[in-house]
């Protein structure tokens, strides 16, 4: 697949030919839809929880003596029967949402996330992304001459670049991830994509000879 490249005044600099095995592979819905909700649940955190009888303070001593009270027998004041006594059945942080998904699974739903993303036209390379200052009003400039539409962005690094980073971090919609950490729920929660052509050349490196080491 041939794609234009752009430079930052958003003007086409020439044409890139993308790798077939990452742009061009065959999408299966169903298995991007199984590892995004893997990775939705991994990164679920668990926020609910309730006290049992175990964790409610108090309830050291029995409230009254077993016979002869004409009440009913009681042994602790934390028991859940008793008004601020422990939770029977609530939710607590000990339950676990973790999925386990194969590496091969998470690359191939990458690979078929970045191949909608460039046969929609919602991905856009550049000759090169670098500011000389982490000024927002110059990262803001650079995505207003790309003439997005209204959008959410990722923008993928090719490594780790403080300036554009603190340059992007007070512009609404847009992020910043590092082209080795990129992944089918990032990639879905963006409506475009940015990347620098060096950026792909580490996708490369990064995910295809891993796997073909693992062979």
């Amino acid at each position: 697949m041939k794609y234009s490249i752009y430079n930052q005044e958003g003007k086409k600099t020439g044409e890139i030919l993308l790798a077939k095995e990452i742009f061009g592979v065959e999408v299966n819905s169903d298995l991007i839809h199984q590892v995004v909700t893997s990775q939705m649940a991994n990164r679920r955190k668990v926020i609910a929880h309730t006290k049992d009888r175990g964790e409610v303070s108090g309830g050291g001593r029995k409230p009254w003596r077993q016979k002869g009270t004409g009440r009913a027998r009681h042994g602790s004041i934390r028991s859940p029967l008793w008004r601020g006594g422990g939770i029977t059945f609530g939710p607590t942080k000990e339950r676990v949402f973790k999925k386990k998904i194969p590496r091969k699974m998470k690359r191939k739903a990458l690979f078929m996330v970045l191949t909608t993303k460039a046969q929609n036209k919602l991905l856009l390379i550049l000759d090169k992304l670098e500011t000389a200052k982490p000024k927002t009003k110059e990262m803001a400039k650079i995505i207003k001459n790309l003439k997005f539409k209204q959008g959410s962005v990722l923008l993928a690094l090719p490594r780790l670049n403080k300036n554009i980073i603190l340059a992007t971090r007070n512009l609404p919609q847009v992020e910043t991830i590092e082209a080795r950490n990129l992944n089918a729920l990032d990639l879905l929660s963006f409506k475009y994509l940015i990347m620098p052509q060096e950026t792909i050349k580490v996708i490369k490196e990064t995910f295809i000879r891993q796997e073909t080491r693992n062979k």
